[in-house]
């Protein structure tokens, strides 16, 4: 029997059953309950002013505010969540919330129409820094550390700002003012009536399912489990059904080429795939941790890896897409692939037999198609941890694209090898946009498999990858492009990397800039 989509929105619990199983938020926002403050710019994530905050349960007692795209997420997704739009910032008494203020005050907007969205943006950013007070178990961001006093708000450097605002784009005003405004708005007395978190927790724990909630329209299925069994066997009933993740590629399907996308199984629900687990050998992710979450576990064992983190999509996409979603997609232009792939991950698919583990890079057979029987799905990734031998991991990850922010790679790059003193052992490399599937270059690799590292080795090593790639030319690169910088990339991992007199990256990267120093 069919259910009714139930969630929180402008202070009450809201129940919806009559739209399509791919009605966006942002067409319930604007459409059927006329909270037009959220605005259609791109429809396919790209430019922010659609920005909304969703807040879910975080299986710990405790909520997780997210800004995420109203464009491209579907309506049942909200199911057991709560939905904050630039309406709910109004202050009881008619004032700006401090957030509007300060874009007021620092002359943030001019035509207002991508305002909206770098609003709720900022709130999550406010939020998040202990702007409204930090919820039971979530402490400012600076962990009460930076000389604001323990469990106090605690203002964000105009570098977090500027991470914060990837997903954000203005035609008009510039972004200083507007980056000053994110400075401004913990300067400004605190609101009047902040969210009450007990109280919103306790609601919404009043709406959560503990079987699978099935929601039909127009003879269309929407399925969210909440077990992997139960996944299991809804994939295995419905084998045709889409499987649906973060939505940041699927949804884009419904927004820009009006596909009818049928029976939807939504893995977002499965608490099993929404852990985050780290043992002495291996750190498995979920399948359903965003990627945001799952970037912030990796970096920490792996700090190589912050600037693809920052640079992966942006904020609001990272908040909705999952890592899992990224591995199982395929996409031979896929941003994570090439630094798990270097780093040795292997990829967990579970079916109604059960589990199978393999070597992520031996999902990807051809383009498209994966190593996956019809009812199987990917449930985990895992990682190896940084120990044993592999403390003397030397690894980099690059990415090249036409845009610093929020854009797709014309190559992404990953190499590894475990030092043993002068020599190396164990090399792994992994590029992205350099043939039809995330793939290894062997032959590069057994040019530096046991060899001494030094530039005649990397010089090798470079012309070895014309025997691993032949790729093709296209909107973002031309194949000549593509297989320069990809030897230029090995080049200056050498450089980075090599036993003596290694370069540190402000040497190479003129992309290094720092916005909190004064130029």
């Amino acid at each position: 029997m069919s259910q009714s989509i139930r969630f929180y929105h402008r202070n009450a619990i809201r129940e919806v059953s009559d739209v399509p199983v791919t009605r966006t938020l942002l067409q319930y926002l604007r459409e059927d309950v006329h909270c037009t403050g959220t605005k259609e710019g791109c429809a396919e994530g790209d430019c922010g002013a659609c920005t909304v905050v969703v807040a879910e349960p975080d299986g710990a007692g405790s909520l997780r505010f997210s800004a995420v795209n109203a464009c491209i997420q579907f309506l049942p997704t909200l199911d057991g969540k709560a939905l904050f739009t630039v309406e709910d910032l109004r202050q009881p008494d008619g004032s700006l919330h401090p957030v509007q203020q300060a874009m007021v005050d620092c002359h943030g907007s001019q035509c207002g129409f991508c305002t909206p969205g770098f609003i709720m943006s900022m709130w999550a950013l406010y939020r998040k820094h202990g702007g409204e007070g930090a919820a039971p178990g979530e402490p400012p961001a600076c962990g009460g550390a930076g000389g604001c006093g323990s469990g106090s708000a605690c203002a964000p450097s105009r570098t977090e700002i500027a991470d914060a605002l990837t997903g954000n784009l203005c035609r008009c005003t510039g972004y200083r003012p507007i980056i000053e405004a994110g400075e401004r708005m913990f300067e400004l007395p605190s609101p009047k009536a902040p969210i009450d978190i007990p109280a919103l927790t306790r609601t919404l724990a009043t709406i959560q399912r503990d079987e699978t909630f099935h929601y039909e329209n127009r003879g269309d299925a929407f399925d969210a489990p909440r077990t992997v069994e139960a996944l299991a066997a809804l994939r295995a009933e419905k084998p045709a059904a889409r499987l649906l993740a973060g939505s940041t590629d699927v949804g884009l399907w419904v927004t820009k080429q009006m596909r009818a996308l049928g029976d939807i199984i939504y893995v977002g629900r499965v608490a099993a795939m929404q852990r985050i687990e780290t043992s002495a050998d291996w750190i498995e992710i979920g399948a359903g941790v965003t990627v945001e979450r799952a970037y912030a576990e990796l970096a920490r064992h792996y700090p190589e890896l912050t600037e693809m983190w920052k640079r992966f999509a942006s904020l609001p996409i990272r908040n909705a897409g999952t890592l899992g979603g990224n591995v199982a997609n395929g996409s031979p232009i896929g941003d994570s692939m090439p630094g798990l792939i270097a780093l040795g991950a292997h990829v967990i698919l579970r079916g109604v037999d059960g589990e199978r583990e393999l070597a992520l890079e031996d999902l990807y057979l051809a383009y498209q198609k994966k190593d996956m029987a019809e009812n199987e799905f990917v449930a985990a990734l895992k990682v190896p941890t940084r120990t044993g031998a592999r403390e003397a991991l030397r690894f980099k990850t690059y990415k090249l694209s036409k845009r610093f922010d929020s854009d797709i790679s014309a190559v992404c790059a990953a190499f590894s090898y475990i030092a043993d003193g002068d020599e190396i052992r164990s090399p792994r490399i992994a590029f992205g946009g350099m043939a039809a599937t995330p793939k290894r270059a062997s032959h590069a690799e057994a040019v530096l498999a046991d060899a001494t590292w030094h530039e005649a080795t990397a010089q090798a090593a470079m012309k070895a990858l014309t025997k691993d790639y032949a790729p093709l030319s296209d909107m973002r690169a031309t194949s000549d492009y593509r297989l320069q910088t990809a030897q230029n990339l090995l080049y200056r991992f050498w450089l980075e990397t090599r036993p003596h007199d290694p370069l540190p990256p402000e040497a190479l990267n003129v992309r290094l800039v720092d916005l909190d120093t004064p130029a």
